[in-house]
């Protein structure tokens, strides 16, 4: 194939590895392949010069620039997240896009895509911290949290900051095979598909107390010992209320079925418990109040995309002999 060209607007307060991650990737594609199949990457700007990432380090952008692009690789960042409608970037993107074979976003770069209308009816991803905030902003866009990264046709999207890279792996490969998307992966030190989702970064999800005092008291029974008895019958009967209208008042005001609530809660014990404490799967399993080290496994497959003891082995803090 011939060479692809790359385009990354740039602006202030842009994430500096949503840039040099994918550029590192493609870069490192076009040492294995050669520079007339490879990738030429061009970092552009409404006004060309250096522009200051979050973290304070400057890149140069050339001038906004004309013609067919290949990849139109938006990343995120601050700036991402702030461009306003009527800005050069959201603007910019409408044209650029229809000029594009494809159309990607890193992070907080799904932000100006959705506000020039890029993602209307589409499936995307970004930073699993503002996932809520992107879908309340652009209700005409399906925002799933935990996905790594998404394709709908042309439109790609991805998670976090690092996760560009994973993205960057997937576009190589679509082009040049999996050979060469593995030998990029490989001198990256990556995984070149990363196991689980966004599920296993995210901080534990924490609900308000509920407005209706049976329903607020149940949740400080259930957080105040997840390991004790927490079946809906228990919960019910402890709050003064019957079983249905208790389960019904409950997924009301909290958005889930108790259930899965304890469920959710217990998980998030059992996380902390094993990035903090050396314990084995079965005792982290029974002072998180499973059942057993089975049911934890299934719990954390379904909510974190790992088994528990993959999970411990990435995010424990304490040594082991």
């Amino acid at each position: 194939m011939p060479t692809s060209r790359v385009i990354v607007p740039v602006f202030d307060g842009v994430q500096s590895l949503d840039v040099t991650g994918p550029h590192e990737a493609f870069a490192t594609a076009t040492s294995f392949v050669g520079t007339a199949d490879g990738y030429e990457i061009r970092l552009v700007s409404a006004v060309p010069g250096p522009v200051t990432t979050s973290s304070g380090l400057q890149l140069v952008a050339e001038g906004l620039p004309e013609g067919e692009i290949d990849t139109l690789l938006v990343p995120g960042g601050r700036g991402a997240r702030q461009a306003p409608a009527d800005g050069w970037l959201v603007t910019w993107l409408r044209g650029a896009a229809e000029r594009s074979r494809r159309v990607v976003s890193v992070c907080t770069g799904a932000f100006p895509l959705a506000a020039a209308g890029l993602l209307d009816g589409l499936c995307a991803t970004t930073h699993w911290r503002h996932a809520d905030e992107l879908g309340a902003t652009h209700p005409a866009v399906d925002v799933t949290a935990d996905a790594i990264y998404l394709r709908q046709g042309r439109i790609w999207t991805s998670a976090g900051v690092t996760a560009g890279i994973d993205l960057a792996l997937a576009l190589i490969e679509v082009d040049h095979g999996p050979e060469v998307a593995q030998d990029v992966a490989r001198e990256l030190v990556v995984f070149l598909r990363r196991p689980g989702g966004q599920s296993q970064f995210a901080g534990p999800v924490w609900a308000p107390p509920a407005r209706q005092p049976s329903i607020k008291a149940a949740q400080e029974i259930i957080h105040g010992d997840p390991a004790a008895d927490l079946r809906v019958p228990v919960l019910a009967s402890r709050v003064g209320m019957s079983e249905r209208h208790f389960s019904r008042e409950f997924t009301k005001a909290l958005g889930s079925p108790p259930g899965d609530y304890v469920e959710q809660v217990r998980v998030d014990v059992a996380r902390r418990l094993l990035e903090s404490e050396p314990l084995l799967v079965t005792a982290a399993a029974t002072r998180a109040g499973f059942g057993s080290a089975e049911s934890m496994r299934k719990a954390f497959l379904r909510r974190v995309g790992v088994a528990p003891d993959h999970y411990r082995r990435r995010f424990t803090l304490t040594e082991r002999t």
